[in-house]
Formats: structure tokens, C-alpha cells, sequence
């Protein structure tokens, strides 16, 4: 019998059965292989093994990847939010013994005196302890528009009197001054109204203006 062309079942090779009581020369070319014959191996990837195999017919081992980045970037990660926590600490310590300049109060005394211009905190500590300054009065401002600094030098001249109605003997005391914390156009819009006043002690001293 003949094979029809590409039927599926049609022997390895392709070539019909020799007729009857003969054989067939073979075609010129490679010599094909016999009737029913296991076809040849396939041939080897061009080159040889792939990259990473140990030669024919070993799995493909894909190359390990280096943790060495991953555990670079853990680290700075782990710096970084030591430094965090550093700064955390630090500015906590900072502001412990530390009050903002519009938070003060009657009563609180200051260890020294600021000297810049811009107050934004002052460091406070038990009148007991030695210490710059006392706050004896807070003189607050009607709200409204910023006033301008006229307005809020009429009310920074009232300091002298209230000082002199608590420690009457403080006109006489050279070493008791007076400093004077006011609001600045920025601060006005922050509803900081306080006029605050501080006497000044020259050398520092304990206790308080009332004791």
C-alpha cells in the first residue's frame, strides 16, 4: 500500500515500502534510516551546554543573586532612622527645660536672659534655682488688626508700673531691670496678644519678686 501525502500515520521518513520481492536503490544523499528504524537524537544547542549547565542533559542552574545590595540598603535604612531617633531625642532634651516665648507665664523665672531680637523660646527653670529674670506681669492686647508699634510701645510703658506694685522697693535696686517680650507682625496673625514683662536680675539670684 502507498502513504497518502502528510497522512499523520505515514512512517518516520517519508518513503513508501519496497515493492514486492525487491528493493529499492538508495537515493543519492545521506543514506535515510531503515523502514521503522527510532529516529537519530536531536543535535545539541549551538555552542554547546547553555550558560550556567554542567554539559548535555543537565538542568539549567540560573545564576544566584547577590544579597550584598539588599543588605546595603537595610543598613542605611537602619542609620538613617537611628539619626531619626537621635534628633527626636535631642530636640526633646532641647525643649525640656525650654518654654515658647508666647506660652509664659506669671511666675516663671528664666535662667538667661536671650539676646537676639526674634524670641522664640526661653530657658526656664524653678525660681528656687538661681536665674536672669522673673515674668511679673502678661499684658494682653485687644484683638483686631496688628496695631503697629506705636500702639504696642503704650503698652510695653506699663511694665515700670506693674513692676512697682508688686516689689515697690525695685525703683531703688540697681540690679532689677526690666525686658519687655511684644507681638511682631508675624506673631499678631499666630493670636499672640501678650505683652509680656520680665524683670531682670544683675547678678542672677534665687526666689521670687513676691516671696
Amino acid at each position: 500500500m502507498t502513504w497518502p501525502s502528510g497522512d499523520p500515520n505515514q512512517p518516520y521518513g517519508g518513503q513508501p515500502p519496497p515493492p514486492p520481492g525487491g528493493s529499492w536503490p538508495p537515493p543519492p544523499g545521506p543514506q535515510q534510516p531503515a523502514y521503522g528504524a527510532p529516529p537519530p537524537p536531536p543535535p545539541l544547542p549551538y555552542g554547546g551546554a547553555s550558560y550556567g549547565q554542567g554539559g548535555p542533559g543537565y538542568p539549567y542552574t540560573p545564576p544566584k543573586k547577590s544579597k550584598k545590595p539588599l543588605i546595603i540598603g537595610l543598613s542605611v535604612l537602619g542609620v538613617l532612622i537611628l539619626l531619626g531617633i537621635g534628633v527626636l531625642i535631642i530636640g526633646v532634651f532641647a525643649l525640656k527645660d525650654n518654654t515658647i516665648a508666647t506660652n509664659m507665664k506669671v511666675g516663671d523665672c528664666i535662667t538667661d536672659l536671650p539676646s537676639d531680637a526674634r524670641v522664640m523660646t526661653l530657658p526656664t527653670t524653678d525660681c528656687a534655682q538661681p536665674h536672669s529674670g522673673e515674668v511679673y506681669a502678661v499684658i494682653d492686647m485687644p484683638d483686631g488688626d496688628y496695631p503697629g508699634q506705636s500702639k504696642i510701645d503704650a503698652y510695653q510703658n506699663r511694665c515700670p508700673d506693674e513692676l512697682l506694685s508688686i516689689a515697690p522697693d525695685a525703683i531703688d535696686d540697681d540690679s532689677i531691670g526690666i525686658y519687655v517680650l511684644y507681638p511682631t507682625p508675624e506673631t499678631w496673625k499666630q493670636d499672640d496678644r501678650a505683652i509680656t514683662c520680665i524683670a531682670t536680675f544683675d547678678p542672677k539670684r534665687s526666689g521670687s519678686l513676691t516671696e
